[in-house]
């Protein structure tokens, strides 16, 4: 990582396992980062609002509370701070649970520092400012995506906010309309992530599930529409 994206960064890591803790401080500081610390859920959701963090790393299994409270009152009252959680294998119920609460991504426990610190890279890079986009606006059945304002606003009056990587998401599915989009495409493109390092993840179709729950398209999806074999494509033609 060079030195653009390291030297103003600070990173907070929520974890209460001392070894993983420290190792993260000492990867994360040998990258450049600045690194807070908090071992509980109390102390990493103070930690969390009051300091000028740049990303949160956040452990799911917490002493004090659980991480995925301490996420939900960072997307409370900080929507726009980066969180990475890390969770344990097998434990996918909390993943799913993580990213429909607004997480960034996720790294399965034990995972390898390289890993880590590609993940950490992708979402601070991704963090400095929202994907440009082609189209402001985006019809969808009963409503509009604005772009500009990361929301989707329906014709009952009610809106929904986008996160910045659900925005760049559907920025670059509407640019390529006319064709269905590979998973490893988003990944590479939108996640800022090496396909081939991904290994099977489900970061994107969770990402899609989240999108699809926000934008009212989950029965018979018209917005985002699976392309068998092939990917998601931007399918409503309001």
């Amino acid at each position: 990582m060079n030195a653009d994206t390291t030297t103003s960064t600070t990173v907070l890591v929520v974890e209460d396992d001392a070894a993983i803790r420290m190792g993260l401080v000492d990867a994360l500081g040998f990258e450049g980062h600045h690194v807070l610390q908090a071992i509980d859920a109390p102390t990493g959701t103070e930690a969390a609002l009051r300091s000028n963090c740049d990303m949160v790393l956040l452990d799911l299994m917490l002493p004090g509370g659980d991480g995925l409270s301490v996420l939900k009152e960072i997307r409370r009252l900080k929507p726009d701070l980066p969180v990475i959680i890390l969770t344990a294998r097998g434990r996918e119920a909390d993943r799913v649970r993580g990213l429909h609460l607004g997480a960034d991504d996720y790294v399965v426990k034990p995972f390898s520092v390289r890993e880590l610190l590609a993940r950490v890279q992708a979402v601070l890079r991704r963090a400095q400012g929202p994907a440009a986009v082609d189209h402001t606006t985006l019809a969808i059945p009963g409503g509009e995506i604005d772009l500009a304002r990361r929301e989707a606003v329906f014709a009952d009056g009610t809106r929904e906010e986008l996160s910045d990587r659900e925005v760049a998401v559907l920025a670059h599915l509407s640019r390529n309309r006319e064709r269905a989009v590979s998973r490893d495409e988003l990944l590479r493109d939108v996640w800022s992530v090496d396909p081939k390092r991904a290994g099977q993840s489900r970061t994107v179709d969770m990402l899609v599930a989240r999108l699809r729950d926000k934008l009212r398209d989950t029965d018979t999806p018209s917005v985002i529409v699976t392309v068998r074999g092939r990917g998601y494509k931007f399918g409503s033609t309001v």
